[in-house]
């Protein structure tokens, strides 16, 4: 998965507009939700990604779902995001703790806002698809006398710039001329043509 996220650039993690990109429909369906025997997928398999270092993790594609993207191109749809998009009041409280801070979990969160899980998880989400935020960590966790892993998981966010060295994710380039970059990218990915309104869907 790893793999095929470095050579995609940028890529959703679910079935969207575009047929055939996601790591979804790229995974063998016996594996995508992984059984006692063997592994447990992808749903698993993303930790590695998180962890590897260049590669952002986040709801940052097809309208706020989750996808992967390596810094060359999480940088271009960064610069478009930023320009086009405000923090909201509760997305600017969670940035100011991130400055006191490296990372923020869920439930850090639910405290800082006095909110319920869900309304913590559309903040989240909503910095995430900015692309103020990604994915710091995810960690595996262990139930039982017999800490059995079970594919439960808790995450940590950061921003872009503490998960990765600042300068590498900053372009010349104009949101305008990032979003043709991004279009131009994701087209070459496929030997037929892919419509822009397509893409356009992805990068939503």
């Amino acid at each position: 998965m790893e793999e095929v996220i470095r050579e995609a650039g940028i890529i959703p993690f679910f079935r969207n507009a575009i047929p055939g990109y996601s790591i979804q429909e790229l995974t063998d369906p016996a594996y995508w939700f992984g059984n006692e025997e063997s592994t447990l997928g992808p749903w698993d398999w993303k930790i590695h990604c998180v962890q590897a270092g260049d590669i952002a993790y986040g709801k940052f594609l097809c309208g706020g779902k989750a996808s992967f993207a390596t810094i060359p191109w999480y940088r271009e749809l960064m610069n478009i995001r930023r320009a086009t998009t405000t923090p909201d009041a509760n997305g600017k409280l969670i940035l100011a703790e991130l400055l006191r801070k490296d990372n923020i979990s869920i439930k850090e969160i639910r405290a800082l806002l006095n909110v319920k899980k869900g309304a913590a998880d559309a903040a989240i989400s909503k910095l995430q698809r900015q692309c103020r935020i990604v994915t710091g960590d995810i960690e595996r966790i262990y139930n039982g006398p017999e800490l059995t892993y079970k594919g439960w998981q808790v995450s940590s966010f950061c921003e872009p710039e503490t998960l990765f060295e600042s300068d590498s994710l900053q372009t010349n380039h104009t949101p305008e001329e990032s979003l043709e970059i991004l279009i131009d990218h994701i087209a070459g990915l496929f030997p037929e043509e892919v419509g822009r309104k397509q893409i356009l869907k992805v990068l939503k």
